[in-house]
């Protein structure tokens, strides 16, 4: 199992920036790629970046030039930096890890609790 506890949340003024955290525990040794999703009110949740364990990233287009994903193989922690926000970007993140075997995903998603961040116009 693996356990994954966002904070960093809040809320920003239009143009503002925050920076989100993920700390993980548990079994990380299974863990290949984490990433952030979120959710807005009356959404399905959505990609927002993803990290591999060697550092690849993706990011949804949305975010790009925008967000930046990082992350601290040795205080197992993903980071969000968030700069520019726009109203559009208020929704729950939710951190998430992708367990592996033998490098491949096997299906198995892990999912913090989220931490809300509202961007006021």
């Amino acid at each position: 199992q693996v356990q994954l506890v966002e904070s960093g949340g809040g809320l920003v003024q239009t143009g503002g920036s925050l920076r989100l955290s993920c700390a993980a525990s548990g079994r990380m040794f299974s863990i290949n790629s984490m990433g952030w999703y979120r959710q807005a009110p009356g959404k399905q949740r959505e990609l927002v970046a993803t990290i591999a364990t060697g550092g690849r990233t993706n990011y949804a287009d949305s975010v790009k030039g925008r967000f930046t994903i990082s992350r601290d193989n040795a205080k197992n922690t993903v980071y969000l930096q968030m700069l520019s926000l726009k109203p559009e970007d208020t929704a729950v993140y939710y951190c998430n890890a992708r367990r592996q075997i033998e490098g491949v995903f096997d299906g198995t998603d892990y999912w913090g609790k989220g931490t809300l961040v509202t961007v006021s116009s």
